[in-house]
């Protein structure tokens, strides 16, 4: 029987009754297709930032790495630490550390969802630049509470950074419908991102069977909204990949259903999967989280790790209890109902 390791972080808030639900569905399916999952869970958190002065520990990173891939609830408790500490103390060290540098965001409709646009038929992959750009923390800030102050961050993009993310980009869009958009702000940002645009040029000759637009982010923004069903794969910047999957989240029902993958292509570490939305810690002591984004980025954790069949059953799923209504009215269901139908859906 094979067997995978799994390293859970549950984090803050929403994140705890979003990652038990999703494990029990991966569990599940698992037991069902005949491998093994083992669950070992961490308690990196905001919390235990208050309680360490760190949000992993020092060896948190190479605690991780034996592992054959990471499931991650949500990070943040904006009133007791600041987004920028639990940022760059969790989830961007893995990522960077484990070359983590494709990030992937499906954006489509599950059946019985109902979205804000008119449109119903687009199935969106966004890629996402995930180690540099624009979110490399290069800059500091000198004579600060002055009015001398001043603030500089440095985005910081590499040929070999670009060149990655836009041949996995091609290669996703070779495996689809064959049309790829990169996505830059190369008319004002002309040195970084007519760089991008260079990169893209360049790297287009190597797939004639795909389809390339360049398109500004502005301009691509739009069309998300207005003409959604004209894309396929998306590659972007950091920044501009981060924002353009809160559209994408947006315009598929809202961020209960986004999913995504940080993925390291070359497997030399693991991938860590999780739901785009926060921790909503508001919210978090009612029971009524969607799970469905975390169940959907564990169906990608899955195929990402082989098991390719179990993880379109978790799809079809998915797809199976939202087509009842369960799970597609914000607040109508309890995360343990809708975990509930998903489990009997795999039966």
């Amino acid at each position: 029987m094979k067997s995978y390791s799994i390293a859970l972080i549950p984090g803050d808030g929403i994140g705890r009754d979003v990652t038990a639900a999703a494990w029990t569905v991966l569990e599940t399916v698992a037991k069902q297709d005949g491998f093994a999952l083992t669950g070992t869970e961490f308690p990196w958190s905001c919390r235990f930032y208050k309680e360490t002065g760190r949000m992993m520990p020092e060896d948190g990173i190479e605690t991780l790495r034996g592992f054959d891939a990471i499931l991650l609830g949500a990070v943040g408790w904006p009133a007791e630490v600041p987004d920028s500490v639990s940022l760059h103390g969790l989830l961007l060290p893995i990522r960077k550390a484990f070359v983590q540098y494709a990030n992937i965001r499906p954006h489509r409709l599950l059946p019985g969802v109902t979205g804000p646009l008119r449109a119903e038929s687009f199935d969106i992959l966004c890629i996402r630049e995930n180690t540099e750009g624009e979110y490399s923390g290069a800059g500091g800030r000198v004579h600060q509470g002055t009015l001398d102050e001043v603030a500089v961050e440095t985005s910081i993009f590499t040929r070999a950074g670009v060149e990655r993310i836009l041949r996995f980009g091609f290669e996703q869009a070779r495996s689809r419908r064959g049309k790829l958009a990169s996505v830059t702000k190369s008319n004002a940002q002309k040195y970084s991102m007519v760089f991008w645009d260079e990169v893209t040029r360049k790297l287009a000759g190597d797939y004639p069977d795909v389809e390339v637009t360049s398109y500004h982010v502005d301009a691509l923004a739009a069309r998300m909204i207005m003409a959604p069903e004209s894309l396929d794969v998306l590659v972007a910047s950091n920044l501009f990949g981060d924002i353009l999957t809160d559209i994408g989240a947006a315009i598929q029902g809202g961020l209960g259903y986004a999913a995504s993958a940080n993925i390291n292509p070359d497997r030399s570490a693991p991938s860590m999967f999780e739901p785009v939305h926060g921790s909503a810690p508001d919210i978090a002591h009612l029971g009524i989280a969607n799970p469905i984004a975390t169940i959907w980025s564990g169906a990608m954790m899955l195929d990402h790790l082989g098991e390719k069949a179990a993880a379109g059953r978790v799809m079809k799923a998915l797809e199976a209890t939202t087509a009842r209504g369960i799970g597609t009215t914000p607040g109508k269901d309890r995360t343990q109902a809708i975990t509930a139908a998903v489990v009997a859906a795999l039966t």
